[in-house]
């Protein structure tokens, strides 16, 4: 993920930052609970495409 891109990305449901999730190909946020798909490089930055965050994954990203 570049670097540049992931400083002017934000989550499209709060306006909040984004943490990159390298392991799961995923933009986090925590503040809306969801996790993004990165697919061939690309950001999905649809809410309907993104995974609900679990509490243990919202605790453990924190």
């Amino acid at each position: 993920m570049d670097s540049k891109l992931l400083d002017i990305l934000v989550c499209p449901v709060t306006k909040g930052p984004l943490r990159y999730d390298r392991e799961r190909q995923e933009l986090i946020s925590l503040s809306a609970g969801l996790a993004y798909p990165i697919r061939d490089s690309i950001p999905i930055m649809l809410e309907s495409e993104a995974r609900p965050l679990d509490d243990a994954e919202r605790e453990s990203k924190a």
